[in-house]
């Protein structure tokens, strides 16, 4: 490995390359901004990713002239490229994303990742972003990193040697953080209706938010939880001190908390920093729907931006513009299906703070499904919880009318007699 400039080290790259980079909170946006000053001598650049936190020039003019973004997932900043022309997105299970990777289906010439300074034994960690950065430096020709102290050095396997890496740039600063936002009443009420559900002995999947953290707070008086789940954030802390989380039940990686990222407040990474309960592992690993279901009473909770009355969800488009992306979603919904005592939860305000109800008649014209109706158990709004699963159509469609905003209830009452005649 040879430390150097940001600018000798994306030297590397070629006009014509496929190059990943790592996201969430590990983005290396040192790197990635000096690729993008490179702009006026490399033309045909595909950048390969998840969700990257940091500007995203490579999708503005005019980087975009010589780069283009083939995005796995959507975040804000690359979300108004993916809608038009500039850029594409890729519908993709999280779980099988390494798979593009490793049977060539996207082989890359380079990896540019973030990772912690070197071990004695020459080892940099991956920090909290292994997730599909693990299969991407596993594959590419180059690795390109730039050396953090701020990186949290992980236990699991999202380990790279120095002898593997190209070039390297030394920075010294903190990573992307993500402070816990306060929760409203509503959400409060979201919280305790999901929590209602979980059971002592439960294998938890959760993502980040205040619905998420809700739910948590919900959870002071459970016993023997565990965490096995694709990304977790500073709600999980509580429980872990107050020993409600002990993970004592799981039957992977029993007493650890299995992840592939994290994303949250610089307490979180401190907390994962050398901790060997902490146990990250690439999405392969971690949404391999047979190794979810293995885990006792998989409560797995997720959102959706809107639910139609036969319970088909959407949960990455509004419409046909693509919000964020299919993601881990239905690698746990399926997982904790078939986990034994397994709770498949959708947990969501009954309506957007414009008023718009997100239970629907039908989901909008060019929506995605991201989760099937015959996959879909609970669903959580603020009014209540219903469980769909083993009934009919005319049944679900009741059902999710009982939780809607009662400012809709009428509306969907007559789109359901409508639609089923009864």
């Amino acid at each position: 490995m040879k430390i150097t400039s940001a600018e000798e080290a994306v030297g590397l790259i070629k006009s014509g390359d496929r190059v990943f980079v790592q996201g969430a909170a590990m983005t290396p946006n040192e790197l990635v901004d000096a690729l993008c000053e490179r702009h006026k001598e490399l033309e045909n650049v595909e950048i390969v990713s998840i969700h990257t936190e940091g500007n995203a020039f490579y999708t503005e003019e005019p980087y975009s002239n010589s780069f283009h973004l083939n995005s796995c997932f959507v975040g804000g900043n690359v979300r108004k490229s993916v809608n038009n022309s500039k850029s594409g997105y890729i519908p993709i299970f999280l779980s099988e994303i390494p798979w593009l990777f490793k049977r060539n289906i996207l082989p890359l010439d380079v990896a540019i990742v973030q990772v912690s300074q070197p071990d004695k034994h020459g080892y940099c960690s991956l920090g909290v972003s292994v997730d599909v950065a693990l299969p991407a430096v596993r594959t590419a020709k180059k690795i390109i990193a730039q050396i953090n102290p701020y990186v949290p050095r992980t236990h699991g396997t999202g380990i790279v040697h120095i002898d593997e890496i190209e070039f390297a740039i030394e920075i010294n600063r903190p990573i992307h953080e993500h402070n816990p936002g306060i929760i409203s009443d509503l959400e409060h009420e979201i919280g305790a209706n999901v929590a209602s559900l979980i059971e002592d002995g439960a294998t938890l999947q959760m993502g980040i938010g205040n619905i998420p953290n809700a739910v948590l707070d919900n959870l002071k008086n459970h016993q023997r939880l565990g965490i096995h789940t694709e990304m977790f954030s500073d709600g999980v802390l509580p429980l872990i001190e107050q020993g409600v989380i002990t993970g004592e039940n799981k039957a992977v990686k029993r007493g650890k908390i299995v992840s592939c990222f994290a994303v949250g407040s610089r307490k979180l990474y401190d907390f994962i920093d050398d901790n060997p309960i902490c146990d990250f592992r690439d999405s392969g690993y971690t949404n391999d729907t047979a190794r979810i279901r293995r885990n006792p009473k998989v409560t797995a909770i997720n959102s959706a931006i809107e639910i139609d009355l036969t319970g088909q969800v959407c949960a990455d488009t509004i419409g046909s513009y693509q919000f964020s992306g299919v993601g881990g979603q239905m690698d746990f919904i399926r997982g904790a299906s078939l986990s034994e005592g397994g709770k498949p939860i959708f947990a969501m305000s009954a309506a957007t703070k414009k008023g718009v109800s997100k239970i629907v008649p039908f989901l909008k014209e060019g929506a995605g499904v991201t989760t099937t109706r015959a996959h879909v158990h609970y669903v959580a709004t603020e009014y209540g919880v219903v469980n769909l699963y083993g009934k009919n159509l005319q049944q679900r469609a009741k059902a999710l009318t009982s939780i809607a905003h009662p400012d809709h209830r009428e509306a969907l009452d007559k789109a359901a007699y409508e639609r089923f005649h009864q």
